[in-house]
């Protein structure tokens, strides 16, 4: 069990994810992720833009293996021109596979705040993240729990427009 020192929240005050569980978040998260993208992009970003009033943009990025385009909704931190992504996946024991294309195919596209830009995408270092930390965490209070219910680093990324 890792505890980060930057993490506020205690394991033991989080409550795991059932067993088994993942596989299912997962497969429901995908079917959800092609109806948000569909309306987001139909919408302009008015509808589906926002996930519990935390932005979400469209990144569109290169998978890995297949080279094929692939649009994901992610919720986002703004950070001044940049854009900050968690790989949070909920506290899930693995990383989502995004993050993997991510790292392969740094560049990539975003849609936010009705515009689409190109942006190049780098992991930040543990001591970057945890000066991140209190800055993602108040875009989005959960990260903290995230965090603290996986024993994975979650990954964070900052986006620079190039």
């Amino acid at each position: 069990m890792t505890q980060r020192d930057y993490v506020r929240t205690r394991r033991e005050d989080v409550r795991a994810i059932p067993a088994g569980a993942e596989k299912l978040i997962k497969r429901m998260t995908k079917a959800f992720m092609r109806i948000n993208v569909a309306v987001y992009k139909k919408s302009g970003g008015r509808f589906m833009g926002s996930f519990l009033g935390r932005p979400i943009c469209i990144v569109t990025m290169t998978g890995r293996k297949t080279g094929k385009r692939y649009e994901i909704p992610l919720m986002y931190v703004p950070y001044g021109e940049r854009r900050i992504l968690v790989a949070s996946m909920g506290g899930a024991s693995k990383n989502p596979t995004w993050f993997y294309n991510l790292k392969a195919n740094p560049n990539i596209t975003i849609q936010a705040e009705g515009e689409t830009r190109t942006y190049r995408a780098h992991q930040v270092l543990p001591e970057k993240k945890a000066e991140l930390w209190p800055t993602i965490t108040k875009a989005y209070p959960p990260y903290d729990a995230y965090q603290a219910r996986t024993d994975r680093d979650i990954p964070v990324f900052i986006c620079d427009p190039v």
